[in-house]
């Protein structure tokens, strides 16, 4: 049955009018005789004549007393030898050909929904799909938990949790698994920035204190500023009008200078931290290395 619609129960073909009263033929008894073989051919396949798949674990095939004849409903019950390993097995029975095997909804199976030696599997036949029906496709085993964990986890990945510590190795059941990246953020490899250009360098500092990754900047990196120079200013006007020689540094005379800029010498300190954190949240975060 196709999830979502009316299951159709199997109806009888035996014609009950067969044969008609008075008129009795050899041709219409065997009809009915042979109809009603058919259908309970098909009830003792589904119910108890069961047998064991030959061929492999994704090539499956099944050879009855009675031969399957294909037809829409058909049920069939065959005992797995093994495991289906892809999402595409097929099943061919007593030589009717390979038809692929799905779940009930149409989709395909995945690895473990055949579960291997003595999963019964219970199968109906689709003809507008010329596919066979999974009924009872297995629970998912741990084993193959196991095995879709380590395609989505490769050996390299990052496992983030928000909320458990527990070593993945614990959590997932596979892997060899080491704490990443204590206090760092990611960044994408970027093969034209020799920074970052290799997987798994560093860089960067999470506080500017000291010289601790600090940049010495360049004169054409110092924002523009200005000095008020007021008080030179004020010198000069002194000597001007009272004689008096005003004096800077080792006691040179200033003249007629008016001004003091450009290139003259002077230092700037900055006292204070230098935070450089972007927005963050932390979480744990585990790297598989085997």
């Amino acid at each position: 049955m196709v999830s979502g619609t009316t299951e159709n129960r199997m109806a009888s073909s035996i014609d009950a009018t067969k044969p008609t009263t008075g008129t009795a033929t050899t041709s219409s008894v065997r009809d009915n005789f042979t109809l009603a073989k058919g259908e309970l051919n098909e009830l003792m396949r589904a119910t108890e004549d069961q047998v064991t798949a030959a061929g492999n674990a994704d090539a499956l095939t099944a050879d009855f007393v009675t031969n399957v004849v294909l037809a829409e409903g058909i049920t069939i019950c065959i005992k797995a030898a093994s495991a289906n390993a892809t999402a595409t097995p097929t099943l061919n029975v007593d030589g009717t050909g390979a038809k692929t095997i799905v779940k009930d909804s149409g989709a395909a199976l995945v690895a473990g929904d055949i579960a291997g030696a003595r999963h019964r599997l219970i199968l109906k036949y689709d003809a507008s799909n010329t596919v066979w029906v999974l009924i009872n496709p297995a629970v998912l085993p741990q084993s193959n938990i196991v095995i879709v964990g380590k395609a989505l986890y490769p050996v390299g990945s990052i496992y983030t949790n928000a909320a458990v510590a527990t070593n993945p190795a614990t959590l997932l059941g596979f892997g060899t698994w080491a704490t990443f990246g204590a206090g760092r953020v990611m960044v994408s490899l970027d093969s034209s920035n020799a920074l970052m250009d290799t997987v798994g360098e560093t860089g960067g500092s999470a506080n500017l204190t000291g010289t601790t990754g600090s940049t010495t900047l360049t004169i054409a990196q110092i924002p523009s500023h200005n000095h008020d120079n007021g008080v030179f200013t004020k010198l000069v006007s002194n000597s001007a009008t009272t004689g008096v020689s005003a004096g800077f540094g080792g006691g040179a005379a200033l003249g007629s200078m008016a001004s003091v800029g450009g290139g003259s010498g002077h230092t700037h300190s900055i006292s204070s931290a230098n935070a450089n954190y972007q927005p963050f949240i932390t979480v744990y975060m585990w790297k598989r290395t085997a």
